[in-house]
């Protein structure tokens, strides 16, 4: 099963950018999202962001992930 995970923007240089997912920091491509921009979420798989979301449906998601967790 592949999963898409929603993650802040931290910071942008061309297509590269630093996304945060949980306090976690790593790198992703934004080059299936030139539009993302810093303070957006975004769904990231496999290190590439391939949507911008909205604040509420990220942190929704998060927080069903986080009661998945738990829930095991």
């Amino acid at each position: 099963m592949c999963i898409a995970i929603p993650a802040r923007v931290i910071s942008v240089d061309g297509t590269a950018a630093e996304v945060d997912v949980g306090g976690v920091r790593r790198a992703a491509s934004l080059s299936l999202t030139p539009e993302a921009k810093v303070g957006d979420y975004v769904l990231l798989h496999a290190g590439y962001a391939i949507s911008v979301i909205d604040e509420r449906e990220a942190e929704e998601t998060l927080n069903l992930l986080r009661q998945m967790v738990a829930s095991q």
